[in-house]
């Protein structure tokens, strides 16, 4: 699974034109959300195909800023405090986590700085989760 950074206008009709583009190209969103800041739409969406996701929407004009791996975490959802628990585990092991959101089969999606390192949190915390 790829993360994209896209970059869109501030205006009506940009989150449709990327959608229409993708649409055109076969290419299915599996997760994010997108974000005006200072006048700038960016971007944070997953894909299977990063590269084809990438090339349909560079075909319809639009930046995308970057593509990058993600950790896919399924957390227990009747435990509160789980986002928490991941996350301090993160910054214990000197991970930062840049982007978070969730795919459509609920599982929490990471963006690090540091993807050996959050991995290696990320798996250990499966091994954990399964006892």
């Amino acid at each position: 699974m790829k993360d994209l950074t896209i970059e869109l206008e501030d205006r009506p009709g940009a989150l449709a034109e990327m959608g229409e583009a993708l649409g055109r190209a076969g290419v299915s969103v599996e997760g994010g959300g997108v974000f005006v800041t200072n006048g700038v739409g960016v971007a944070h969406f997953l894909f299977h195909d990063g590269l084809a996701a990438s090339a349909a929407l560079a075909a319809a004009g639009i930046r995308v800023v970057a593509e990058r791996e993600v950790l896919v975490q399924k957390l227990r959802q009747d435990e509160p405090g789980q986002l928490g628990k991941i996350a301090r585990r993160m910054a214990e092991a000197g991970v930062n986590i840049e982007v978070q959101y969730s795919d459509h089969d609920h599982n929490l999606i990471l963006v690090v700085d540091d993807l050996a390192r959050g991995r290696a949190v990320s798996e250990q915390w499966m091994r954990e989760s399964r006892t």
